[in-house]
């Protein structure tokens, strides 16, 4: 033996760990002496003279596991011909790859043939593996970090419990047979949930691993001396896997096991059919039971199979609302695990303590319960993976992730190092002073006290940020009594109120100071609420969300510029969702939503209609940022694609869902925008009119799949065959073509086609061209207007078709231009100058906007087009306007008002066009003001007069829909807009008068 003690380079070992690290040493050389001789009477190969092989670096190495971890060294001691397996495979210095693990454990369990020897092998094969990952670990070489460590612990016990049950099926199957078929004639096997961290592929060194046992179906082993029922032969099946892994033998344990988390625990069944788990999480589920499931994953047996039970269980997991009680239950776990930390005084205990691990991973499971329903991408086991979502997602800002990841990563780091020491599952700090050189040694710091130093900035940091996302909102408030809250009234003397405790003289005063200007109306309005029928019915943890709601909101309400209404409108909100409490968690959790809550709904009785009737919507109140700031057309659209790509393509009542929530969310953004005052009436008009177009683009998709799937495509003029984008297209006319869209405005479409009319599809159930189109508008009718719980997406009126009601539902584009050159009436040459296309096939587009320019371009006789258009105005007048006199007018319909202003546009349009054809350019009134303007066809000052009178009308409207208000104005504020427009029309179409 030539391995002497200045073998192992030892300057850059801390002088505390050298005298250890002598003792280590000296061990392992009498152990490679005894090697040695072992294999000189085999006549095998000396392990020293391997060990004598190694370079500078991997002896430097070497010192370094050896100074930090006993169980390396223990291992090495023991074994210390591992060194050079694991050197020549060069698992020293990377992860093996991707099933080799599996590869060799399959090889060592060939030769076994007893249950003893599968628990030897085992324990064997996780000891060497494991020393190749503290190894890494602890030297890190090139692509090793903490998260590399985790993956290789996970994959390390998913390819040991794989190797077993696999080995245990086989052994097994003589005596008891193998389970019976599934009814779809798939073989049965064991169903292995990885649960925790497992489940997560972020095992730590020394960790339990927790699991869930399932089988898919009822019935009876079939082939061996015995049959079984599948319940007891997967029972008895589970306890040998479990037993191969966790009892303590000799060679130690491989894993622990954990099967605490299945339905009812340790009372419960040790395994579960997927129809009994079903009815379990569906009747009996917990909270903290959605919380263990987020990170369920099949590790071993049929994972197939796996992934279709947690398929099934993901609504249990995943609510399609966001579920803001989750934070609740998130609340109520950190207090117990508090207690139990303080109680066995555990406070410095890096995973449950203060700023610890469990609560860098409480942050991200919270968003993920949450939101995951909704933001799919939320639905992944890793920590890690999803952490680095909740930015893309706007839930946690960038700056915030740069903080917890590596904070996290330290965390993590540091347990490592602990469990390395001794392969010993803890989470606590040592008090030896030489392991506490050890872990700075391996943390890469000067000392203890800079450990010390950085863990407490690490916690300090992870708790600020657990604090901002779990936090009881008013734990802040504990001295409310003295520290009144926004409204100048203490909570608890809001909550006070909202129980009764106060006489009414009390309650109207305390009322009254807050700003209330009817107490009385108001203390009643309380008092029937919390006296209901539907309150007193409140399950206990709805009531307890109740309660803790109603004083913050209350303050809020008097907070607002007029309390009485701003409580008035929000209560039907309240009542509406006391069925659907996690709404009410939500505005518990979210005192600022509670603001604009009050805010909107004071200035709009519509806002608070669509939110009692929606309340899903208050997810929008949770990001300002968002709420007053309406996306444009392309964010629309990509919002939509992204919202719509998480959706089954089969799965159209979601779809249709998503469509009518995306649609109703956005137009309570440009609402919001527009009563605050930050978009200008024109952008307001625009951004509905976007949120129009872009659903119905997604619309006609969805529609053209459908039917193209049923029935092939339909075949185009020349003879080839249609692609996949639809070859169609929707007109908007109206207030849609003209883009001046309100709150509530219907839409006026007409669809076209320019297919074979005598052709038929190429599918393998073919329609006739025209049979096909005409479906698939009533498809697209359909998925605009039919009900679902979000309600419709739009009214629809088709009436503007060519024939109107009594015409085709769809019309191919030569009938179209046939139809307007020859039949159509000069009202529809009206409506048509307000048409253009809001979806569809770009080529066609093209060959629509030439027939309409043709159309309008005519030249016609300027005479008998002013009869025409004054006679139909008149008969306009006469059904719609105001029938008696009085001091306020129809904005819309009387004399000066939005219709003659565009009456006057249709005319110059009609009459002016052939001469002027930059007025056919484009749809809206105020636009061709302006091109009238430009191109001296009107004065400029009469164009901005008529501009001026439209935009006040038009803003005018908009207010009244927002407050729920007839669309009309007294006469004397908008007198001077009426005369001008007045003016302009006596002299253009009726100067005789």
């Amino acid at each position: 033996m030539s391995l002497s003690h200045d073998f192992l380079p030892a300057d850059d070992i801390p002088a505390p760990l050298r005298p250890a690290l002598d003792k280590t040493w000296q061990r392992l050389v009498d152990s490679l002496a005894q090697a040695d001789n072992v294999a000189e009477m085999t006549g095998q190969e000396a392990p020293s003279e391997s060990w004598e092989a190694l370079d500078e670096a991997r002896r430097r190495q070497l010192a370094r596991v050896l100074a930090i971890s006993d169980f390396a060294a223990e291992t090495l001691v023991r074994h210390p011909d591992w060194l050079q397996h694991l050197d020549a495979s060069g698992e020293l210095d990377a992860v093996p790859e991707a099933g080799a693990f599996a590869e060799q454990l399959s090889e060592r369990l060939e030769s076994v043939e007893e249950e003893a020897e599968l628990h030897a092998a085992l324990r064997r094969f996780r000891r060497a593996r494991l020393l190749g990952i503290v190894w890494r670990d602890l030297t890190r070489p090139p692509g090793i970090d903490m998260w590399a460590t985790a993956g290789a612990v996970s994959a390390l016990a998913e390819t040991c419990l794989e190797g077993a049950l696999g080995w245990l099926e086989a052994h097994l199957a003589p005596r008891w047979g193998q389970p019976a078929p599934r009814a779809d004639g798939s073989e049965q096997r064991l169903v292995v949930l990885g649960m925790g961290k497992l489940g997560a592929g972020e095992l730590n060194l020394s960790s339990d691993i927790d699991l869930i046992f399932a089988f898919p179906e009822k019935g009876e082993t079939q082939g061996g001396r015995k049959a079984l029922d599948h319940q007891e032969y997967f029972t008895k099946l589970g306890q040998r896997l479990i037993t191969a892994l966790d009892a303590v033998t000799a060679d130690g344990f491989a894993f622990r096991v954990d099967m605490r988390l299945r339905p009812l625990g340790d009372g419960g069944p040790l395994v579960g059919s997927f129809s009994s788990l079903a009815s379990y999480y569906q009747d009996q589920g917990r909270e903290w039971e959605r919380y263990a499931l987020l990170k369920a994953r099949p590790v071993a047996g049929d994972r197939e199979a796996g992934r279709e039970l947690l398929a099934n269980l993901r609504p249990f997991v995943y609510r399609k609302y966001l579920d803001f009680g989750a934070i609740e239950s998130l609340r109520e776990m950190k207090a117990l695990i508090n207690r139990e930390v303080k109680r066995r005084g555990r406070e410095g205990n890096i995973k449950l303590g203060r700023g610890g691990i469990r609560e860098v991973e409480f942050v991200v499971q919270a968003f993920q319960l949450i939101r995951g329903g909704r933001d799919t991408e939320l639905q992944v086991t890793s920590l890690c993976t999803a952490l680095a979502r909740l930015p893309e997602l706007g839930l946690l800002p960038a700056e915030v992730v740069a903080e917890l990841e590596p904070d996290y990563v330290f965390l993590r780091d540091l347990e490592h190092v602990l469990q390395a020491l001794e392969d010993r599952q803890t989470q606590s700090l040592p008090d030896d002073e030489v392991d506490r050189e050890r872990v700075a040694l391996a943390l890469g710091t000067e000392d203890w006290p800079a450990v010390v130093a950085r863990l407490d900035e690490v916690r300090t940091r992870v708790r600020q940020h657990f604090d901002a996302v779990i936090a009881d909102p008013e734990e802040d408030l504990a001295e409310e009594a003295e520290t009144p809250a926004g409204s100048g009234v203490a909570l608890e003397e809001w909550r006070a109120l909202w129980h009764g405790e106060l006489d009414d003289d009390e309650a109207q005063a305390l009322l009254g100071e807050a700003g209330f200007t009817d107490p009385a109306t108001t203390q009643r309005r309380l008092a029937t609420l919390r006296q209901s029928r539907h309150v007193q019915a409140m399950q206990r943890i709805g009531f307890e969300r109740l309660e803790a709601l109603m004083p913050m909101l209350l303050d809020a309400a008097a907070g607002s510029e007029a309390p009485d209404t701003a409580l008035e409108r929000v209560l039907p909100l309240i009542e509406s969702v006391l069925r659907r409490t996690a709404y009410l968690a939500l505005l518990r959790e979210n005192p600022d939503a509670l603001g604009h809550l009050m805010h909107l709904c004071g200035a709009s009785p519509w806002i608070a209609e669509q939110l009692a009737r929606h309340p899903q919507l208050l997810d929008e109140l949770l990001t300002p940022e968002t709420l007053y700031t309406p996306a444009d057309k392309t964010r629309l659209a990509d919002e939509l694609r992204q919202t719509l790509g998480r959706l089954p393509e089969d799965d159209e009542e979601a779809q249709l869902e998503a469509l009518r929530v995306f649609k109703h969310a956005h137009v309570l953004r440009v609402a919001a925008s527009d009563i605050a005052g930050t978009r200008h009436l024109m952008k307001v008009s625009d951004y509905l009119t976007y949120i129009a177009e872009v659903l119905l683009e997604a619309v006609l998709a969805m529609a053209w799949t459908h039917l193209t799937r049923k029935h092939g495509y339909p075949q185009r003029r020349d003879g080839s065959r249609a692609g996949a984008e639809p070859e169609f297209l929707i007109v908007g006319y109206g207030k849609l073509g003209g883009i001046e869209l309100g709150y509530g405005s219907d839409l006026d479409l007409v669809f076209i086609h320019d297919a074979d009319s005598n052709a038929t599809t190429d599918g393998r159930r073919p329609l006739d061209t025209p049979v096909f189109f005409t479906r698939l508008g009533q498809r697209i009718i359909h998925l605009l207007t039919a009900v679902t719980p979000a309600g419709t997406l739009y009214e629809v009126d088709m009436r503007l078709r060519p024939s109107g009601n009594s015409g085709l539902l769809v019309t191919s584009l030569p009938a179209f231009a046939e139809y307007q050159r020859s039949q159509a009436w000069t009202w529809e040459h009206q409506a048509l100058v307000r048409a253009r296309v809001v979806a569809g096939h770009a080529e066609l587009t093209a060959a629509f906007d030439a027939v309409r320019g043709e159309i309008l371009g005519r030249e016609r006789d300027r005479e008998a087009l002013r009869e025409e258009v004054v006679a139909m105005r008149h008969k306009m007048r006469e059904h719609l306007g105001s029938k008696g006199e009085g001091d306020d007018f129809d904005l819309k319909h009387d004399p000066g008002g939005m219709v003659d202003i565009e009456f006057l546009c249709q005319f110059a349009v009609l009459s002016m066009a052939h001469e002027t054809p930059d007025l056919l350019a484009y749809s809206d009134n105020i636009r061709i003001l302006e091109t009238l303007e430009a191109t001296g066809r009107l004065p400029g000052r009469d164009c901005q007069r008529l501009r001026d009178a439209y935009l006040a009308y038009r803003s005018a409207v908009h207010r009244a829909s927002l407050t729920r208000e007839a669309a009309r104005g007294r006469d004397a504020d908008f007198h001077a807009h009426r005369q001008a427009v007045s003016d302009l029309w006596q002299r253009l179409l009726e100067p005789e008068r």
